[in-house]
């Protein structure tokens, strides 16, 4: 009886053909993740700010000399080894360092030994964002007051 009632289950199953409804249920599943993706877009477009422009003659008129865009070696403490080393582990620009965490930093000048290690990167993230949002005065007025580069 059992086998009966399963190979009559069978046949009514099969002979049902739910192919359109599937091909339908498919296509309406494919327009939402296009509706999704787009919408995504739409947010992530409307909370990526604008970058902030690199005004080099304002940074010469407080620091009295030429200023590279990203160049690392505005942050105190920072020279042109050490500023290689970064830019070597993938932090090329003061954006990229501001958004470095300290114990990043410190990681990375490891790489080159007890020479390095000496170094405390502790404020080289904030002074890479006065730089990359263009705040030099503040900078220049936060190195002058502090000792190398030291919190």
């Amino acid at each position: 009886m059992g086998i009966l009632c399963a190979f009559f289950g069978y046949l009514i199953g099969k002979g049902k053909d739910n192919s359109k409804e599937i091909q339908a249920l498919q296509g309406n599943n494919a327009k939402l993740k296009a509706d999704l993706e787009d919408c995504n877009n739409k947010l992530k477009e409307a909370t990526t700010p604008a970058p902030i422009p690199f005004d080099a003659a304002k940074a010469k008129a407080v620091f009295g000399k030429t200023i590279k865009q990203d160049d690392l070696k505005i942050v105190e403490g920072i020279g042109p080894k050490i500023q290689q080393m970064f830019q070597d582990a993938g932090i090329k620009t003061w954006k990229d360092l501001s958004e470095t965490a300290v114990a990043r930093c410190k990681e990375i000048l490891e790489t080159g030994g007890e020479r390095y290690k000496v170094h405390d990167p502790a404020s080289w993230p904030m002074q890479a964002k006065m730089a990359y949002e263009g705040k030099w005065k503040e900078l220049f007025k936060w190195q002058e007051e502090h000792d190398h580069g030291k919190l």
